[in-house]
């Protein structure tokens, strides 16, 4: 490794970063020489991609911290105002994370210096909250700082656009070369606060927006009335340190749910202190909620996380509810899909959007009520593109999931909702209450009618600067060695989603069919170093039982045959 190089890097760096403790990281290693440390910091820079960016907080190029968030922002600021020649305008919000508030200023105030107008939260809010506050004012873009699920040490940066989903081609791309362009520190503009206030091109969001998307939550319910029927419920929530605290509770309180929330993990914490990783798809996060579950004797438990897109679901699992079972991402989907379509009357083309990463049972539900189910690529900045070309074909947007814990039934939010889903969550636990039924009987009279779906999910990391390459000789590997079998089940067909031939846009992807309707699906992730297996199995057998035996030995098969 070039010290030298380096030392060189490091020292430019130092000079434009203007906060103390991200600077104070670099000068360390830089007077204890510790090249490793250097490499790590500088051997590359975090990238803006088409998934925004996302990364470890520290000092370097290789880190989350003013300086990359600037620099970001600065070609951002030049794509909008070649985009916008007349004028452009972004809403800023920012999450619970360490850093997320200084990284929202520091986005506004160059943007603010850029002559583009800037709303700004004044506080944490959620990522559905954003998006419709896009669409409400009517804003060019958006921006959330945030990095979702990860770990503490990790913070980011996502862009919207217009109709209030994540940025998509053109404007992804077309961001990325603006951004590459920005080499040199002193091409950074900047505003104070204060200064671009003066000037009318800051100011907060106001709080109308926020209530238009509680009404709008409100107003939305499939049985409004089963919240004035006397149901006995509880309801256990918790945000996770998170922003999903604040509009949830409210509507809670609104609607007049008995609900409790973990008190533990109420206050926003960027340190996640009581959790390995905030993101209800683990168990772990997800344990105190279930025991105050068990203490209140609750009927069902929500969690989301940091920026409040995804939404977990436990429920007892017996009379005495003392036993709560968690949901997986697929589960949850299905509920929510099944309870939409068999309580409104599908319309106008009604269309549910699915990742291609989602279990297919999802493709089932709709067909049988008369809808369309359309498979995008994974992120759900592809699903919020449907959504936006639906409404033009004059087509009704009926549901939208990802099997990582995120949906959205509104037509005014163009990404994830933890919020809404979750009021959509307890209304559907009372209708099925009032049925008798518990959410496991729902879901288990779903697998008798269409089948046992089974799916399981595969992350293996490759960290560092040797991980890209391995990455990309796996997915060589896969593409020019496919097996003829799986777990024992014939190979029938391969869809390598990179050279666009299908119908879905050009992606890193493969998807290998085996018989009997299983399949895997191997995808690199667009914002960590990991590669993702997706492994799919299903058994129409009559007995419920059975078909479960016979969808679980074969994904176990696929498993053992992959070595995963």
């Amino acid at each position: 490794m070039d010290f030298e190089m380096y030392y060189q890097k490091a020292s430019d760096y130092v000079r434009f970063e203007e906060e103390d403790v991200f600077k104070k990281e670099v000068i360390q290693a830089m007077n204890q020489d510790d090249v490793d440390d250097l490499h790590d910091r500088f051997y590359t820079e975090l990238a803006f991609g088409t998934a925004g960016m996302r990364g470890v907080i520290g000092g370097g190029y290789n880190r989350m911290n003013p300086f990359i968030v600037r620099r970001v922002t600065q070609g951002f600021a030049d794509y909008l105002n070649e985009a916008v020649p007349s004028g452009a305008s972004v809403v800023i919000a920012y999450d619970s994370r360490s850093y997320s508030d200084v990284f929202a200023k520091n986005t506004a105030e160059v943007l603010c210096a850029n002559g583009v107008r800037v709303y700004l939260y004044d506080s944490i809010h959620p990522v559905p909250l954003l998006s419709y506050a896009v669409r409400n004012l009517k804003t060019t873009a958006g921006v959330v700082i945030t990095a979702s699920h990860n770990p503490p040490q990790y913070n980011g940066y996502k862009v919207y656009w217009s109709d209030g989903g994540q940025v998509i081609t053109p404007h992804d791309t077309g961001i990325v070369e603006k951004v590459r362009l920005v080499t040199d520190g002193n091409m950074i503009k900047s505003l104070s606060l204060d200064e671009a206030t003066e000037k009318g091109l800051l100011s907060g969001v106001p709080a109308e927006v926020d209530e238009s998307y509680y009404q709008m939550v409100l107003s939305d319910p499939v049985r409004a009335e089963i919240f004035a029927k006397d149901i006995p419920c509880k309801v256990v929530y918790t945000p996770i340190h998170g922003s999903g605290n604040v509009p949830i509770q409210h509507l809670l309180k609104t609607l007049g749910v008995d609900y409790h929330v973990v008190k533990e993990q109420e206050e926003p914490d960027g340190k996640f202190p009581t959790v390995t990783m905030p993101n209800p798809e683990n168990p772990q996060a997800m344990s105190l909620a279930i025991e105050l579950g068990k203490k209140v004797k609750a009927d069902i438990i929500l969690g989301t996380d940091p920026d409040s897109d995804r939404l977990g679901i436990g429920f007892p699992t017996d009379e005495s509810k003392e036993d709560f079972s968690l949901l997986n991402g697929n589960q949850i989907a299905v509920l929510l899909c099944d309870y939409l379509l068999s309580t409104r009357k599908v319309e106008n083309q009604g269309v549910c959007v699915k990742s291609i990463v989602t279990t297919d049972l999802l493709r089932s539900l709709a067909e049988k009520h008369g809808a369309e189910c359309e498979d995008v690529l994974t992120g759900f900045k592809y699903i919020a593109d449907q959504m936006s070309k639906m409404a033009q074909e004059g087509k009704s947007f009926i549901f939208g999931a990802e099997e990582s814990y995120g949906y959205n039934s509104l037509a005014d939010v163009h990404d994830k909702d933890a919020v809404s889903s979750a009021i959509l969550a307890v209304e559907m636990m009372l209708y099925h209450a009032a049925q008798g039924k518990s959410l496991l009987d729902r879901l288990e009279e779903i697998w008798v009618t269409y089948g046992y779906y089974l799916e399981k999910v595969f992350s293996k990391d490759y960290p560092g600067s040797e991980g890209k390459a391995e990455m990309d000789a796996i997915m060589k590997r896969y593409r020019e060695a496919t097996p003829s079998e799986i777990g024992g089940m014939q190979v029938v067909k391969v869809e390598d989603l990179l050279d666009g031939s299908g119908e879905l846009p050009p992606a890193n992807v493969i998807i290998i069919r085996l018989e009997g309707g299983s399949k895997v699906i191997v995808r690199p992730s667009g914002t960590e170093p990991k590669i993702k297996f997706y492994l799919f199995s299903v058994s129409h057998k009559d007995d419920l039982d059975e078909a479960k035996a016979e969808s679980l030995e074969r994904q176990n098969a696929m498993i053992e045959s992959l070595g995963l």
